[in-house]
């Protein structure tokens, strides 16, 4: 009897022992879980508190940056009527279109070439390809500069497309290669077996299989086109602007509340953009899981 009172008055105490060490270690792991939360928190305050701030602006009467005027959606009516804007901002995108579509071209062609190379040449090129994303922006667009000046040309449109699409081809290799690696080279010899023409065979076989390796670099290439502002400064002409050397042309003027309604629409239509990928992503996802 002594025996059965003292083994469960013991099982008692480690039941209890048991879960107090469970609340506490419930206790740690909330602790822990509202640290990362407030980080990760933080992090998105940090990264967006900016852009929140610039489409506030974007609705601000006043055009004093420190001065609430009222809410007006007057800027984003005369954004449609500044030429020197909208000219800029048709500019920008024609780069960025036109830069991307070449460099997406140019860049597959040589994940081709370079994949048939020994694994020695293969590295090489892929080290020398990989040089100008390494390198500064101001020595890149220095040397473009001093490039177009040596070869007589003349700075404008054209010599910014030829820039954009050069630092753009590494970008497109980068995204390209891991997944021309994995493809099947059977499958493209089987094509050509089967009668096919090499054109018919790469597009039947091998370029759906790297197509969103493609896809992944057009839409980097197009990011970092639009984006850029030193290279675009170094060779760029009189009368032609992007939205980067616009804006950068009037800080010490004060930027016109213009600007501020056009990267407000800018970011909201990446914002869509983004979230109709993600969508269609997650359906394809689940077809393929059922």
């Amino acid at each position: 009897m002594e025996k059965l009172t003292y083994s469960s008055g013991t099982m008692r105490k480690e039941a209890a022992l048991k879960r107090r060490i469970a609340r506490q270690e419930q206790k740690k792991r909330y602790r822990h879980l509202g640290l990362k939360r407030f980080y990760i928190a933080l992090i998105f305050i940090f990264m967006y508190a900016p852009i929140v701030l610039l489409i506030i602006q974007s609705f601000n009467r006043s055009k004093s940056r420190g001065h609430w005027g009222g809410f007006t959606l007057k800027w984003y009516a005369s954004l449609f009527t500044n030429a020197e804007i909208l000219q800029a901002f048709v500019t920008t995108i024609l780069l960025a279109v036109l830069s991307s579509l070449i460099a997406v071209i140019l860049g597959t062609m040589a994940c081709i070439a370079m994949d048939r190379m020994k694994k020695m040449d293969r590295q090489l090129m892929l080290g020398v390809t990989n040089i100008p994303m390494l390198n500064a922006d101001i020595v890149t667009g220095v040397s473009f500069m001093l490039l177009f000046m040596t070869l007589r040309m003349e700075l404008g449109f054209g010599t910014i497309l030829l820039a954009h699409i050069t630092f753009n081809i590494p970008y497109v290799i980068l995204n390209v290669m891991p997944r021309y690696r994995e493809l099947n080279p059977h499958i493209y010899e089987a094509a050509l077996d089967l009668g096919a023409t090499p054109a018919r065979a790469f597009f039947k076989t091998v370029l759906p299989e790297i197509m969103p390796g493609i896809l992944s670099g057009a839409l980097m290439a197009f990011t970092m086109s639009l984006d850029d502002f030193i290279i675009t400064h170094f060779t760029t002409g009189a009368g032609v602007d992007t939205l980067s050397t616009k804006i950068y042309a009037e800080v010490k003027l004060g930027i016109k509340p213009e600007m501020y309604a056009l990267s407000a629409m800018i970011f909201v239509t990446v914002l869509v953009l983004l979230a109709l990928v993600n969508r269609s992503q997650t359906a394809e996802a689940r077809k393929a899981g059922d």
